[in-house]
This record gives structure tokens, sequence and C-alpha cells, in this order.
């Protein structure tokens, strides 16, 4: 059984994207990512030498945080309201 589905996807990308079509959108996407990075992370956790998994987790949390600069340089309102929904540092 896969961790996202078809289901969660246009459930974030609704709830963050503003429709769930708009799966362009930078929020959608980080809020992908997020959801994405959290499962990898516990995953990581019982499976230590998973080096793969390991290498593609920091790979997407670099994506993440690409996509969070961007925002940051568009709307800076929304970067900020972004950070407090997904809860994440910084």
């Amino acid at each position: 059984m896969s961790y996202l589905t078809a289901e969660k996807k246009q459930e974030l990308f609704k709830e963050f994207g503003k429709s769930e079509t708009n799966t362009g959108s930078t929020e959608g996407q980080i809020a992908l990512f997020t959801h994405r990075i959290t499962h990898l992370t516990n995953h990581l956790k019982t499976n230590k030498k998973d080096y793969s998994t390991q290498r593609a987790l920091v790979r997407l949390v670099g994506k993440r945080r690409r996509l969070l600069d961007y925002l940051k340089g568009k709307d800076i309102e929304r970067y900020r309201e972004l950070i407090k929904e997904l809860n994440l540092r910084k």
C-alpha cells in the first residue's frame, strides 16, 4: 500500500494549493514535499542503513528549501503563513 494516494495528494493541493487541480502552486508543492519528507524520516528511523532513501530525503529537503526561498522572495506573507501552517523551522 502506498503512503501517498491520489486522494491524499488532492487533499494536500486542495488545502495548500487553493484547488485540487492547481498542482503547480508553490505552496501545494511544498506541502507535498513536506508530507513525503515526514514519511521518509519515519522510514529511516527504522531502517538506518537505507542509504538510497537517505539520499532521496536529502534531495527532497533541498528541493523544498529552494521552493521556500523562491516563495520568500515572491511573497513574504504567504511564506510566513505556510511555515506556520506546516510547522516548519526557520
